[in-house]
């Protein structure tokens, strides 16, 4: 899904730095030690995801219904093994 969003070149794997202007948001659930998953609505309603550790690391972008099918997968606790004892 790459694409020109506001001059730009937006791409999955791309370097979060160069989503200037982006507000990442992690859960107030996250970790003291900042180990955590961010989220930044793009321009254009896409959403960008990084891994706070590494803030300079890739970017993944997905789209607004790509972010809303896994968010209704995580409320209906499809994903819940993943993080079992």
């Amino acid at each position: 899904m790459d694409r020109d969003v506001d001059g730009v070149y937006v791409y999955n794997g791309m370097a979060a730095t160069q989503l200037d202007g982006v507000a990442w948001q992690k859960s107030r659930y996250s970790n003291s030690q900042g180990s955590c998953v961010e989220f930044a609505r793009l321009p254009g309603g896409d959403v960008a995801v990084r891994n706070s550790r590494f803030p300079d690391g890739p970017a993944l972008v997905y789209t607004r219904a790509e972010i809303e099918a896994m968010l209704l997968g995580v409320k209906d606790g499809e994903f819940d093994h993943l993080v079992a004892s």
